[in-house]
């Protein structure tokens, strides 16, 4: 394969399918990278977008078969699963979470899971569904992406919600004094006013900047390894076009990076979970 089909065919399995106003005025779908740039902000991923209700619709119905059918006898396979996620969501809470919302439980729950389904796309090989879609629509290059946990529009956008939940619990629980004053007051501080009107800057550019900051920490760090991961993923379908000799080899290689990988995709719905746990325990812990 030439490099500039290689580079080509990489560029391809990364770029989504845009929906947005073209520079013509008229709304339809990206046909380049370029044209999905001009788009904007108001530009949708449709494949994002897409594969996202839909893994969170089939974790719904997962979880409400398992319930329907669930027995205080023999259990079968499916509740058997639903039963170690909870306990261990469950478990994960009560050792973290040190305040008291009935929210919090099944939140981190459908975080876990949402986000480890979206993670196990990548498991999907990267020439499969991009070439059903491909072939269903009639348009041999169409952009498809099926890993959403790789946009960071996605990550982001459960970053900025989760930061909006935090937001939401801090004014709920500690008031706007409060909420301020943990944004003003911490970490220096003075018993003379004078001192203290001193530090209130250096407090607020400190604890602001490290508050705004949890968002972003949270979509950049599922963003990076599921990208990465796709990435190689996407390197080592490269190497099966090399021929015979190279194909083995990346089918072995192929296999190692899928165990590994497994452990990544767990790791950073856990990770993303966790975190959420912590940063919402400590909008609930009121200071004063």
């Amino acid at each position: 394969m030439a490099a500039e089909s290689i580079s080509g065919y990489i560029k391809h399995h990364l770029q989504n399918l845009t929906y947005g106003q073209l520079p013509s005025g008229e709304w339809g779908f990206a046909h380049s990278a370029e044209q999905a740039k001009e788009m904007g902000f108001w530009a949708v991923h449709v494949d994002t977008l897409g594969w996202s209700v839909f893994l969170g619709f089939l974790f719904i119905m997962l979880f409400r078969a398992a319930a329907k059918r669930a027995t205080s006898g023999q259990p079968g396979a499916l509740q058997n699963l639903v039963e170690v996620m909870v306990e261990f969501v469950d478990k994960s809470v009560k050792d973290t979470f040190h305040g008291r919302n009935a929210v919090i439980a099944p939140l981190a729950l459908t975080i876990f899971v949402w986000i480890f389904l979206m993670n196990l796309m990548d498991f999907v090989p990267v020439d499969w569904l991009p070439k059903l879609a491909a072939t269903i629509s009639g348009n041999d290059h169409l952009f498809f992406r099926v890993v959403p946990t790789t946009d960071p529009n996605a990550t982001l956008g459960m970053g900025i919600s989760v930061f909006a939940l935090i937001i939401y619990y801090s004014i709920k629980v500690k008031g706007i004094g409060g909420f301020l004053g943990e944004l003003t007051l911490h970490p220096f501080n003075s018993k003379n006013v004078v001192v203290q009107a001193l530090l209130v800057p250096v407090n607020f550019l400190l604890e602001f900047t490290t508050f705004v900051a949890k968002p972003f920490s949270l979509g950049l760090r599922l963003f990076g390894n599921m990208y990465a991961g796709e990435l190689i993923f996407i390197l080592i379908a490269v190497i099966f076009s090399a021929g015979l000799l190279l194909g083995v080899f990346g089918l072995a290689l192929n296999w190692a990076w899928a165990v590994f990988h497994i452990l990544i995709v767990t790791l950073q719905a856990f990770i993303f979970m966790m975190l959420t746990i912590v940063y919402l325990s400590l909008a609930h812990e009121d200071s004063h």
